[in-house]
């Protein structure tokens, strides 16, 4: 038997929830973003992210409703992608709470900063992958707005080049999944099937948080 959902007579929220927990795993952009009088470095992580075009490299991601990363980068046009590793996980859910506009989750969450080459926006010094990036294009959609940036310059950790280009198993990127669950689906094999021990790395496990951070 299959259960049907109609968003025309779910409530938006219904449909939300229903909508993140089938559309998975999602990648996390984790985004740094600096107040247009350049006095507060902002950070927080957006699940609806992807690449847009490969020439120019654009990726995009989506803002729901108006935070503080889409008002930053409306009034910079600048902002950094921070890649979200598995073991930044702790620091990732703690930038997700909402903080006024002129506190720094940088700050809040204890990040370590350092300075971007080409924009304004500081990247995140243990994220081992930054894109900066220049605001290409902003589409409204409904609820939401949909941020493209242009790739100006990208750094790597050399630990995690393999064979000149980055590792995934090194990586280990963190993923959404749908409520509160995490997942870590950059394993291309994973033997706890055969095991009687629970393997954390297995794409079919997931890690819960419990903060009652806002939507990522």
């Amino acid at each position: 038997m299959r259960i049907e959902y109609d968003p025309e007579v779910m409530d938006g929220a219904d449909f939300y929830r229903f909508l993140t927990s089938v559309v998975v795993p999602r990648p996390i952009a984790w985004i740094s973003t600096i107040t247009p009088d350049e006095g507060t470095a902002n950070l927080a992580p957006h699940s609806f992210f992807s690449i847009a075009s490969t020439d120019p490299p654009v990726v995009g991601f989506t803002s729901i409703g108006r935070k503080d990363t889409l008002r930053n980068i409306e009034a910079t046009g600048e902002f950094v992608l921070n890649f979200s590793s598995e073991s930044l996980l702790e620091l990732i859910n703690a930038t997700a709470i909402t903080f006024p506009r002129s506190v720094s989750e940088f700050e809040t969450a204890g990040v370590e900063r350092e300075p971007s080459r080409c924009v304004r926006p500081p990247r995140v010094a243990v994220s081992p992958v930054v894109l900066e990036c220049r605001s290409h294009t902003t589409l409204r959609l409904g609820n939401s707005t949909l941020i493209f940036g242009q790739v100006v310059h990208a750094v790597v950790d050399k630990d995690y080049i393999v064979d000149g280009r980055p590792s995934v198993e090194l990586l280990r990127p963190l993923t959404k999944l749908g409520g509160d669950e995490w997942g870590a689906p950059w394993a291309r094999s994973c033997t706890c099937a055969a095991s009687t021990t629970r393997n954390p790395t297995c794409p079919g496990n997931a890690m819960r948080t419990d903060s009652g951070s806002r939507t990522v």
